[in-house]
């Protein structure tokens, strides 16, 4: 049986190995480190890779709370109270039949939650309803406040600068507790003075812009044009007439409620 001498060297001639050493070692080296820098490339590669993946993870994440976020906003509850005069307070009318509470019927059909508080008195002037504010937004805290109140100054005939000034006291009031305003805008007949009657009208568009509130331009659009929907007294309206008066307020109503604080 033959033996092969320790200091022997075998060439495998399929491998093509060649007999110098140090070329060998030379190339082996050359082979090792190119291992090694493509190995490092490729954990670096891996590393930038898993970077992006947390980067759109954390903005995946971001945009899923704002969402949320801004859901909340929306369906958190919202107190509105609404500051007016017989208009409001469903002079004449059945119980239930004002606009007031239709408003909180289409708010539970909407879906938007809302608690609605009608503080509002027949026969009440902008001088009654300042007076009375304060104590209103220390009670309630209202998100919003409709105000819809004038027309008794109007029909008294109280100076134009005191109803202003009156208004814009309310609505700086509510503004200064953070609550948003919706003022009605209304009008007179010229009857009682073509200039008089211009000044009245002005008075809203005017304090709606000066105060960036919301603005119902006139309150009794489409109804006002109807005589048959006023009560007998020829001020008020009727039941049927309650509709028109909340479709009125409604389209610049809903904004104020889904909008973000």
């Amino acid at each position: 049986m033959a033996s092969v001498a320790p200091a022997c060297r075998v060439k495998f001639t399929s491998l093509k190995m060649v007999s110098s050493p140090a070329a060998s070692a030379t190339r082996l080296v050359r082979w090792t480190t190119s291992i090694a820098a493509e190995g490092k490339a490729t954990l670096m590669q891996a590393g930038r890779n898993r970077i992006r993946q947390w980067g759109v993870m954390w903005r995946a994440l971001l945009c899923l709370l704002c969402v949320l976020g801004a859901a909340n906003a929306y369906s958190a509850s919202k107190t509105v109270l609404v500051l007016g005069d017989s208009l409001s307070a469903g002079y004449g009318l059945t119980t239930g039949a004002g606009w007031v509470t239709l408003l909180e019927k289409r708010l539970a059909s909407e879906g938007l939650p809302a608690q609605v508080i009608n503080a509002s008195i027949s026969g009440d002037t902008t001088s009654g309803g300042r007076s009375r504010l304060p104590t209103l937004l220390k009670k309630y805290h209202p998100d919003i406040m409709i105000l819809e109140l004038g027309a008794n100054d109007a029909l008294r005939g109280l100076a134009l600068a005191s109803t202003e000034d009156n208004l814009r006291s309310m609505i700086a009031s509510a503004q200064g507790i953070g609550a948003r305003v919706l003022l009605l805008g209304m009008q007179i007949p010229p009857n009682y003075g073509a200039d008089y009657a211009r000044g009245f009208s002005a008075l809203f568009p005017k304090l709606a812009t000066e105060r960036k509130t919301a603005l119902v331009p006139f309150f009794l659009e489409g109804v006002a044009q109807r005589p048959e929907l006023f009560q007998s007294d020829r001020l008020h309206p009727t039941a049927a007439a309650q509709p028109t008066l909340l479709d009125n307020v409604w389209p610049k109503l809903h904004p104020l409620l889904t909008r973000n604080p």
